[in-house]
């Protein structure tokens, strides 16, 4: 059983990298684009589904579409760093909806946010009323982005 990349054939990475730019396709086409029969492409893509290679299939959606183009990274230091408390604040900051990724971080400040709202109002908001209200937070950092020039694992 494959348990990191380094394990995959060159069969299972291509299969990934199909997938990771269209997870619609059917077996049938992605079979005929790694080079495998219909079967044996469902073996390894049930293999690679069980070994947790992929974690799911979801729609890519359009932020502009979305109204939510407003990406802000949010540095944040904790008043206190115990278990206890990283805990505590693990299990807050999932609740916010706008907070698209929550990173740990070993350096100046204890966690970096991804926040997409609407507009720096909403934004602010988000901030405000519900960032700075998570246990621990002492302090908060924003930096705006102002484009994104890669948004994507390959």
């Amino acid at each position: 059983m494959a348990e990191t990349a380094r394990d995959l054939d060159q069969i299972d990475q291509s299969i990934l990298k199909v997938l990771s730019e269209d997870g619609r396709i059917t077996v049938t086409e992605l079979a005929k684009l790694v080079g495998l029969s219909k079967t044996p492409c469902q073996i390894r893509l049930k293999r690679l589904i069980e070994d947790d290679f992929i974690q799911g299939f979801k729609a890519k959606l359009n932020p502009a579409k979305m109204c939510l183009e407003h990406v802000t990274f949010v540095e944040v230091r904790l008043s206190n760093t115990n278990e206890d408390a990283l805990q505590a604040f693990n299990q807050e900051v999932s609740r916010i909806t706008e907070i698209e990724q929550c990173h740990m971080i070993a350096g100046a400040f204890d966690y970096l946010l991804k926040v997409r709202t609407s507009d720096i109002q909403s934004y602010r908001r988000v901030l405000g009323e519900l960032i700075s209200g998570l246990p621990n937070v002492a302090s908060t950092s924003t930096h705006v982005s102002m484009e994104s020039v890669v948004d994507e694992i390959t």
